[in-house]
């Protein structure tokens, strides 16, 4: 969402009389690549760009499509090859290993359903939508294909449709597709046959912010805000003592409150993206905001402190007739953090966020080069079981 929300900010700031634009999207990988399907980059044609599709190696040729598409202002799919250590066409040396589908739409601000709009529809949403971008679309003898390259649908979590193809036939059929990704949780790239038309459409689906509260302003929550706010996330910083949250202590926080731990399901709305931690270095204030955590569907309750200062929680929890089930435990991480040998608090903020990363993407946190497979596999049969067993609602 942090890209999405990039592309927007920058869309707006391009004088629009002067300059032309263009959104690259990688669309389909087979094999290796920097980046996943999804992956955007906004491109002017004065040669500047938002985001990206790769690690450099792609963009200078992508630019290059992209001033095409403005000229013709006709979408465009390109496919680079990068198993070859040297690609002639691109003039760079690749070995990636990969085969990597990119759509080059123009962007036409007179166009209502250009995908600059499409995306203001949901960068601001605190729930997840599926979006289908036709990449590919042709007929076997050359007529009129049913649907053209970069029409978009997008739907609700509740299979509302907010934007549909041209086609109804085509709309209603992906439309199921669609419906299905809310729970597998799996984007790719399919192809379909409908009324003499076969279309290649990449299926998406697009989840809101992480949401961090940090319960506790002390000096060791300020790296913890700090960093997760690079990443684009959401960070609300709360505490009951108002010299805390000074906004020069948090100045890149999204919101700083001085909420009282008995209104904590008043003032915040918690849902399955938010992630809490509780770090005030106050015993009874992690133990109470904790009591009310449980009953909230945050995935991810991070609690710093040593083991035996939770483990008195539950003993407190115990003597009250309040039992944790099996979900809430492996929701509460206390000690809080992956073991990297954090001793600071910068260092502790690294271990921090990647923990929550870890939660929200469902991975293990181990080291890259003992995966048996692709490092950005975002599917497989031991994750989604991860996922429906333990973040039943991501």
């Amino acid at each position: 969402m942090k890209e999405f929300k990039a592309i927007l900010a920058g869309f707006d700031k391009i004088d629009h009389s002067k300059r032309k634009a263009a959104l690259a999207t990688v669309v389909k990988v087979s094999g290796s690549s920097y980046r996943s399907p999804g992956a955007r980059m906004l491109i002017t044609d004065d040669g500047t760009w938002i985001g990206s599709i790769s690690g450099g190696c792609l963009e200078g040729d992508a630019l290059r499509k992209a001033r095409q598409v403005m000229s013709s202002n006709k979408p465009l799919t390109v496919t680079y090859d990068t198993h070859d250590e040297s690609n002639q066409n691109l003039g760079i040396s690749l070995g990636c290993n990969g085969i990597i589908d990119v759509l080059i739409e123009p962007i036409d601000i007179q166009h209502q359903n250009n995908p600059i709009n499409t995306f203001k529809e949901f960068a601001s949403t605190r729930q997840p939508v599926a979006l289908a971008t036709i990449f590919a679309s042709s007929t076997p003898d050359n007529s009129q294909p049913i649907a053209q390259t970069g029409e978009k649908l997008l739907i609700s979590e509740s299979g509302n449709i907010l934007h549909a193809f041209n086609n109804q036939s085509l709309t209603q059929q992906i439309r199921e597709e669609l419906v299905n990704i809310f729970q597998s949780r799996k984007s790719e790239a399919k192809k379909y046959t409908i009324e003499n038309t076969e279309v290649e459409i990449f299926l998406e689906l697009i989840q809101p912010s992480i949401e961090l509260i940090i319960f506790g302003g002390g000096f060791d929550a300020r790296p913890v805000s700090q960093l997760a706010k690079s990443l684009g996330w959401q960070v609300t910083v709360t505490d009951e003592c108002v010299a805390h949250i000074a906004p020069l202590f948090f100045p890149t926080a999204d919101n700083l409150s001085l909420c009282n731990r008995q209104f904590i399901e008043r003032d915040f709305n918690i849902s399955p993206y938010t992630a809490c931690i509780l770090m005030s270095h106050n015993y009874e204030y992690d133990r109470d905001v904790l009591r009310t955590l449980i009953n909230t569907p945050t995935p991810y309750i991070g609690i710093l402190g040593p083991r035996k200062r939770f483990d008195k929680m539950l003993a407190e929890f115990n003597t009250q007739q309040i039992h944790l089930a099996s979900t809430d435990l492996l929701r509460i991480h206390s000690p809080i953090g992956l073991d990297i040998g954090a001793e600071t608090p910068d260092e502790i903020a690294i271990a921090i966020i990647a923990e929550i990363q870890t939660k929200f993407s469902a991975r293990s946190g181990g080291h890259l080069k003992h995966l048996p497979g692709p490092i950005h596999q975002r599917h497989s049969p031991t994750n989604q079981v991860f996922k429906q067993t333990y973040l039943p609602h991501l």
